[in-house]
């Protein structure tokens, strides 16, 4: 029954804030970016933290005071489905974040996922992925945030996957600080169960950022498998 109402709130939610979105299309047509910007830091976070209500899912927080003020890449390990408004319901900004092209084709979420600097890219398509990401610099540059899973796909467990070279990319290109975070216990309460949601709690830290900006080329080619071990480290550490 949970997941039956929550599938429903999910899009009834969608549907009331029809009018936000127009605003906001308004907004960026007119370029006025810091309105704009304060219109999807309400409703972004109200919608998520509604999504996770529903769900039954209480999120632990702890390393609010590691992200920077500057522009960064947020690198995540992806466990489940609602890793996504766990973050955008716990970073005190909602933030842009690279997801697969074909969420470009679902109503409505596609237009707040454009606003917010979404980055789409085809897992199947390994250029167009790197060039994607490559240009998403000048979403760094124009002061947006980015979120990341270099995984590249959902987990769905405890294991942490690769962690690919492409998603640090746009990091190194614009010197933008890169911020672990380690998502812990989101995958039980949906994949665990296939479909079906249950209630659980979910550990979210956000490590110390790591500076890029004169980083040795030894290092940045090793910084995937680093941001990994500090992951896997943070869990031992709860």
């Amino acid at each position: 029954m949970r997941t039956i109402i929550w599938f429903i709130n999910f899009w009834v939610y969608l549907l009331r804030i029809f009018p936000d979105m127009l605003k906001a299309n308004e907004l960026s047509e007119t370029g006025q970016k810091i309105k704009l910007d304060a219109l999807l830091e309400r409703v972004v976070r109200n919608w998520s933290s509604s999504m996770l209500n529903v769900a039954g899912v209480k999120v632990v927080v702890s390393g609010l005071e590691n992200i920077p003020e500057v522009p960064a890449v947020f690198i995540s390990n992806h466990q489940g489905n609602f890793d996504i408004p766990i973050l955008l319901a716990s970073l005190d900004k909602p933030k842009g974040f690279v997801a697969k092209i074909e969420l470009k084709k679902m109503p409505f979420i596609s237009t707040w996922m454009k606003h917010l600097n979404c980055i789409f890219i085809d897992r199947k398509d390994a250029r167009q992925s790197l060039t994607a990401l490559s240009n998403s610099s000048e979403i760094l540059e124009g002061g947006h945030s980015i979120i990341i899973f270099p995984e590249g796909t959902r987990s769905k467990g405890e294991a942490l996957g690769e962690f690919k070279s492409g998603a640090f990319k746009m990091a190194f290109k614009t010197g933008a600080p890169l911020v672990p975070v380690s998502i812990d216990g989101s995958y039980k309460i949906m994949e665990e169960h296939g479909i079906w949601i249950k209630p659980g709690t979910v550990r979210l830290r956000i490590l110390p950022p790591i500076e890029t900006e004169g980083m040795p080329k030894d290092k940045a080619r090793a910084i995937g498998e680093e941001i990994k071990s500090l992951i896997l480290k943070s869990r031992e550490e709860i």
